[in-house]
């Protein structure tokens, strides 16, 4: 076994082989406590091991390390794509598998197929997507970990599916079956306006991530049992304004019906940073990438 796939194999088992729930419970305990020799050490560590960029924060001094983890930015560093044509990014990200599903089936990584009404648990929403587009971004931990409207649009609908929090990074991709099938996951349509269009991004928590919260919904979400929590909403945003936060760093996964296409800024490994040009209307021009090659 080489250095790399031996340094990959480590990565997993000390992110996943642990007692995740209770640690990610503890994380967000932790996080929160605002001592000052216990906020400036965790900032400290999180600045030296995960390297945010801080001198974008809108503030230069944190209450606490999850004030540092859910920190909003400055104005302007974010510029948003204004033509009407392109759905931008949610968030800052790395780009995972994208491209067409086929039929109702997304690939997490080459090889792992899974299927959207497991995602969804919902087989009417899942039956819009197919054969639609999708683009998986991936947050790291230094990463903004605030999402935003990808365009002009209404929230209608919100499904909070309760689950386990295993690391989402590469490693554990190409290792657990399903995964995002198996996390907990926040699932919101978007209607978009004014031609009306469903986009549905699917937030999926991970180990350390201690929830996922929505800026126009302050309720209380169970994140054990099995009970899928629906609630409808009629929430305007317009593109770029604020849709919620992880109170660490995970994943959104961007599914559009059939007809938009990927930007030609998207592909495999790229970073996109939120307000950046991820989808292309219909009415745009320019082939759909695919990953089934």
């Amino acid at each position: 076994m080489d250095a790399l796939a031996e340094n990959e194999r480590l990565n997993f088992v000390l992110s996943n082989r642990i007692p995740r729930r209770a640690l990610t419970r503890f994380m967000g305990w932790f996080s929160k406590i605002e001592q000052p020799l216990v906020r400036d050490g965790s900032i400290a560590a999180f600045r030296l091991f995960c390297a945010p960029d801080l001198g974008e924060a809108r503030k230069p001094r944190f209450a606490s390390l999850h004030d540092c983890f859910i920190r909003e930015l400055r104005e302007g560093v974010r510029p948003i794509d204004a033509s009407d044509k392109v759905l931008v990014s949610p968030c800052d990200g790395i780009v995972g598998a994208a491209g067409q599903i086929r039929d109702t089936t997304l690939l997490q990584v080459k090889g792992f197929p899974y299927p959207l009404e497991e995602l969804l648990r919902d087989a009417e929403l899942a039956a819009r997507y197919r054969d639609g587009t999708y683009v998986t971004l991936r947050l790291t931990a230094g990463m903004y970990h605030r999402f935003h409207a990808p365009y002009d649009c209404r929230a209608e609908r919100l499904a909070h599916i309760p689950g386990d929090a295993w690391n989402v990074n590469p490693a554990a991709l190409k290792r657990i079956d399903r995964l995002y099938c198996k996390n907990e996951r926040a699932v919101l349509s978007l209607q978009l306006a004014p031609v009306p269009h469903l986009v549905t991004l699917v937030a999926v928590a991970a180990v350390l991530v201690a929830g996922i919260r929505l800026r126009f919904l302050d309720i209380p979400l169970a994140r054990e049992g099995e009970e899928v929590t629906v609630v409808r909403c009629a929430a305007q945003f317009a593109k770029g304004e604020e849709l919620g936060w992880f109170e660490h760093g995970s994943t959104i996964l961007v599914l559009a019906p059939p007809g938009f296409a990927l930007s030609e800024q998207v592909g495999e490994g790229k970073l996109v940073k939120m307000g950046q040009p991820l989808l292309l209307h219909p009415e745009a021009k320019g082939p759909v990438a695919r990953d089934w090659a």
